[in-house]
């Protein structure tokens, strides 16, 4: 069986040394204008070539993301940048376009093209068809069952197979939402997504003889007699009233839970899935920490045929911000399709408080870039690759060389004592409630 492949996002350069430090095998970068994650792309072709020489110099992987959907007016643009793509050498590019695919096969028949996830790729069918034209990986579908994966690879067994084992999933089917275009103009599927499943609504009813509006007091039984229209306000934009249809249950507007495939890591390596990708929403540097940790140590153990404490690991990927977490439609279990969807909720026990971008020995104090507040005598827990230490937080120096006795985002860096020198990529943690 093919070495198993731990695959990250990269949404920065930054981001992608974070990524390698905490164990990626190989990361994904967006390309600019030709990824279908354009508003949260931060990379330019300057930072791609850094990018593919700090990869490379680790001896790990990067692929490049150009999955658009090409309107005709970009498609001499994208081979035109191809081209400057093919000199940057990256060990793969993640592709959608049926055309632009066929394209790139016959100009530069040795780039190596994986099929993005955004092809939907559901069925053995399909696979087999990708692979007579020369795609060498399918990312498949978030939406199909551990049975229907091992399928593919029973029909098309030469093809590589790669899956997403955590992230965010979406209310609709593959992201092809038309809920944030209606209400925000935003298109989830160029990932522009305004995620207006995860907004705050209140519900308005108006009577259409008296049109007047009254907050959440219908009764179903107004329905039946057809004398209501409803509509929704959102909590930060109050005034813009969204009109809304109801059926005889309910008004529905959902807000998915996140994915979590700890536990089928085992059941993934069985089905000869080979690449095991984390999904990407505007994460953090925390977020790609912590996952790394817990997913690393689960990767390895199964690779080496061993058992690991999903319990414990899970317990790590509590503490960044999720909304509860569940095994996707890996399952497929029909029966608990009502823990799907919940109220707008999110979760988690600790807080990303700083990044450690120095250390001064002699005076045994850490150089820290604030993200969150913190206050004097508060506990704070570093985590590295392989520590994680708890220490009280007693000493804040900003850059004059004054005390403080908080620090917030806006004082951007400022000292604190720290007895060990942390490790190179170190993160500082802190209770989400941190009681003195």
């Amino acid at each position: 069986m093919k070495k198993l492949e731990f695959l990250m996002p990269a949404g920065n350069l930054e981001k992608l040394k974070y990524a390698f430090a905490y164990w990626a095998d190989a990361v994904y970068a967006w390309v600019p204008m030709f990824s279908l994650r354009a508003r949260e792309n931060q990379f330019s072709r300057e930072t791609l070539e850094e990018a593919v020489e700090y990869t490379h110099n680790l001896w790990k992987k990067i692929y490049f993301t150009a999955n658009i959907y090409a309107h005709n007016a970009k498609i001499k643009p994208f081979m035109e940048a191809f081209k400057k793509m093919e000199t940057l050498k990256p060990d793969a590019y993640i592709m959608s376009d049926p055309w632009l695919i066929n394209m790139v096969r016959k100009e530069y028949p040795n780039a190596e093209i994986h099929l993005s996830v955004q092809a939907n790729n559901t069925n053995w069918a399909q696979v087999k068809f990708w692979q007579e034209i020369g795609i060498k990986r399918v990312i498949l579908s978030r939406e199909i069952s551990l049975r229907e994966i091992k399928e593919i690879h029973e029909n098309c067994p030469e093809m590589e197979l790669e899956f997403f084992i955590h992230g965010a999933i979406c209310m609709a089917y593959s992201w092809r939402c038309l809920l944030s275009n209606y209400m925000a103009h935003r298109d989830p599927n160029q990932w522009t997504c305004a995620h207006s499943c995860r907004w705050e609504y209140k519900v308005y009813k108006n009577d259409i003889e008296g049109n007047d509006l009254y907050e959440n007091t219908w009764r179903p039984e107004d329905y039946t007699e057809l004398k209501w229209e409803f509509y929704l306000e959102e909590k930060e934009r109050q005034g813009n009233l969204l009109p809304i249809d109801e059926d005889e249950f309910w008004t529905y507007i959902m807000n998915s839970r996140d994915m979590c495939l700890l536990d089928y890591i085992e059941e993934l390596r069985d089905a000869w899935i080979v690449s095991f990708k984390v999904e990407w929403r505007s994460k953090t540097i925390n977020y790609i920490a912590w996952v790394g940790r817990a997913y690393r140590q689960a990767i390895d153990a199964v690779e080496a045929w061993e058992k690991y404490n999903t319990k414990e690991l899970i317990n790590e990927l509590f503490a960044i911000s999720n909304r509860w977490y569940i095994p996707g439609f890996i399952t497929w279990d029909v029966g608990a399709s009502s823990i799907y969807y919940e109220k707008n909720s999110e979760l988690k026990e600790e807080d990303f408080v700083w990044i450690i971008r120095e250390y001064d020995e002699n005076n045994k104090l850490a150089l820290i870039e604030v993200k969150n507040r913190i206050d004097l005598w508060q506990t704070l827990r570093l985590i590295s690759l392989n520590k994680s230490f708890e220490f009280k937080l007693e000493k804040i120096i900003d850059m004059k060389w004054e005390n403080k006795t908080e620090a917030h985002w806006w004082s951007f860096n400022v000292w604190i004592n720290m007895s060990d020198n942390p490790w190179e990529f170190a993160l500082l943690r802190k209770n989400y409630i941190n009681l003195i």
